[in-house]
C-alpha cells in the first residue's frame, strides 16, 4: 500500500465529520430526544472551535499584506500615530441612527444636530493589497436635516509632549467618496483656558490626502499644552457615503531658517 500524502487523512476525517453533522441536521426534527440531546452537545462543542477559527482567520486575513504595516511618515518626524479604529477590531464595530456625541472606540466621536438621525458609522476591514491600514471607517448619511456634521479624532497625550510652535502637524488620509463632497480638517490645540484652531480644506480630488498645520501662525503657549484633537467637518453631506480607508498623523519640526 502506497504511503498517504501529508494531509490526506485529515481531509478524509474532515469529510466524514461533515457528512455526519449534515445527517444529524437533516434528521434533527424526527430524531429520538436522547440522540438529539447528544448531537446538540457535540455540535455546540464544535461550534465553539469553529467560531474561534473564523474570528482569528477573519482578523488575520483582513490585515494588509506583510511589508505594509508601517506608517509612511516624513524622515524627520518626531512622533507618529494611527488611531485604534484603523488598527484593530473594536468591541463595537458599528452604529446606526447615531446619536450626537456617540463614540466608536475610545478616540472617534460623531457630532451633529439632526432632529432625527439617519446616520450610520461602521468599522470595516480593508482587504485590498493597496491598503496600508488593517481597517477603515465608513460614514453613511441618508436624509440630513442638521446644520453641522463632524467626526472628531482625539490625539493621544504623546502628541502634546514637547509640542512647540516650530512644529508642523501632518494629517494623511485615504478617502473614498460616493459623490463630490467638501470636507474640512480643523486642528484644535488646547493650552490652558484657550484653544488654538487651524482649518484646512481637504483636497478631495485626490484619494490620498496630505494636509499640514503650521503652529507658527498660532499663539500657542508651549508650557500649557493639554490636549490636541482633529475635527473632520462635512459640508452638505445629505445622501452621501464617506469611507476613510486610512488615517494617521505625524509631527515634525520646521526647518530652521
Amino acid at each position: 500500500m502506497s504511503e498517504m500524502k501529508p494531509g490526506l487523512l485529515d481531509r478524509v476525517i474532515q469529510q466524514s465529520a461533515l457528512r455526519r453533522f449534515r445527517r444529524w441536521a437533516e434528521t434533527a426534527r424526527h430524531a429520538d430526544l436522547r440522540e438529539l440531546r447528544r448531537n446538540r452537545a457535540a455540535a455546540r462543542r464544535l461550534k465553539y472551535h469553529l467560531d474561534e477559527l473564523i474570528y482569528v482567520a477573519d482578523d488575520r486575513l483582513g490585515l494588509p499584506v506583510l511589508g505594509n504595516q508601517a506608517v509612511p511618515v516624513p524622515y524627520d518626524a518626531d512622533w507618529s500615530w494611527r488611531p485604534e479604529a484603523w488598527c484593530g477590531p473594536l468591541s463595537v464595530q458599528g452604529m446606526s441612527a447615531v446619536a450626537n456625541k456617540a463614540m466608536l472606540g475610545r478616540e472617534v466621536t460623531l457630532f451633529h444636530d439632526c432632529s432625527q438621525s439617519e446616520l450610520t458609522l461602521r468599522q470595516l476591514r480593508n482587504t485590498s493589497a493597496d491598503d496600508l491600514a488593517a481597517y477603515g471607517l465608513r460614514l453613511d448619511v441618508f436624509r440630513f436635516d442638521g446644520s453641522y456634521l463632524s467626526l472628531v479624532i482625539d490625539l493621544p497625550a504623546e502628541a502634546t509632549v514637547g509640542l512647540k510652535r516650530k512644529h508642523l502637524i501632518r494629517f494623511d488620509a485615504i478617502v473614498d467618496l460616493e459623490r463630490p463632497l467638501e470636507i474640512f480638517a480643523r486642528l484644535n490645540v488646547q493650552h490652558g483656558p484657550n484653544t488654538e484652531q487651524i482649518v484646512r480644506e481637504l483636497p478631495v480630488t485626490d484619494r490620498e490626502l496630505v494636509v499640514e498645520f503650521d503652529l507658527a501662525y498660532t499663539k500657542l503657549n508651549e508650557k500649557r499644552v493639554e490636549k490636541v484633537w482633529i475635527d473632520l467637518i462635512f459640508e452638505n453631506p445629505d445622501m452621501s457615503q464617506v469611507v476613510l480607508r486610512d488615517l494617521y498623523f505625524s509631527r515634525r519640526p520646521r526647518a530652521e531658517m
